[in-house]
């Protein structure tokens, strides 16, 4: 359909509509991805641009000439120049980034940090086996080709983005920090352990139970999830000391009603009440481990 005149793009509008596109309306809210939302009071009231530009970014018109794409290409980031060799304009920098903003780019990770989780349980199973067998030799290969894949893809966002030094630069961000020192610390160990065989090199590997969290920097719900934890811990400090204070209470009450009054007779302790009557029967007053004698 050839978009001419504004009447043109009102008539896509109620064609929108009647397929019930998700859309929640051209009256109000319109929801175009995570992180922008079309606010309309009357479409009407629009330009006929502004309309296109609406319909383009919600997705319901082609962009055949990759115009829209190469407007919004590199927006957020200030870096001209990444590693101070690829400028913006640069074929190889612009290859990146397209592979970077590209959703599977994103989908492939998460099945590589997904696969990569389950080899890190399957370890486990073989962690007496020798060095020698064949097993641990496929183990420590696989292991190598997601360290290599998982480097290729922050070398791929840092030529996309730049390295740390301008606005919207990859270690800008703080889930990017955490990937890059899963990532680092995977080389490192890998190098480490492959070139100088010393044990102590080989505590780096309890890093390894650090990359399943690479999980949360490719979503955004759990990115949410944390980042809500941590703001509630101050409050979560402050009902912890609440608690402790009736605890405390609660405590120096049962000591006040019941100090003295766990402890039982060695021989018939049933039967042998007091401490004279388990003398007397040759036994020893012993106190029981739960009692309430003191607060702790």
């Amino acid at each position: 359909m050839t978009l001419q005149t504004k009447t043109d793009l009102l008539t896509l509008k109620d064609s929108v509509r009647t397929k019930q596109t998700p859309i929640k309306g051209f009256t109000g809210l319109i929801r175009l991805d995570k992180e922008k939302d079309w606010i309309v009071d009357n479409i009407e009231d629009l330009s006929q641009e502004a309309i296109r530009d609406m319909f383009l970014d919600i997705g319901v018109l082609k962009d055949k000439t990759n115009e829209r794409k190469k407007m919004k290409m590199y927006e957020g980031v200030d870096c001209e120049c990444s590693f101070y060799v690829f400028s913006k304009s640069n074929a190889v920098r612009t290859f990146c980034y397209n592979i970077y903003t590209a959703k599977w780019f994103d989908n492939t990770i998460m099945i590589l940090i997904a696969l990569n989780s389950v080899k890190l349980a399957a370890d486990t199973y073989f962690l007496q086996r020798p060095d020698t067998d064949l097993i641990k030799v496929v183990i420590v290969k696989v292991d190598e080709c997601f360290n290599l894949l998982f480097f290729v893809e922050c070398l791929v966002k840092c030529m996309s983005l730049g390295l740390i030094l301008d606005g919207g630069s990859y270690l800008r961000d703080n889930w990017n920090r955490l990937d890059f020192f899963i990532v680092l610390t995977s080389l490192t160990d890998m190098l480490l352990t492959k070139w100088l065989d010393a044990d102590v090199f080989k505590i780096l590997r309890l890093l390894r139970t650090l990359r399943p969290l690479r999980v949360i920097s490719h979503n955004a719900s759990m990115k949410m999830i944390v980042a809500a934890l941590f703001e509630s811990v101050g409050s979560i400090f402050n009902v912890m000391i609440v608690v402790m204070m009736v605890w405390l209470m609660f405590a120096i009450l049962a000591i006040n009603l019941l100090a003295g009054k766990s402890f039982y007779c060695s021989i018939d302790m049933y039967k042998n009440h007091r401490k004279s009557d388990c003398n007397d029967a040759g036994g020893s007053w012993n106190r029981f481990d739960s009692n309430y004698d003191d607060v702790a």
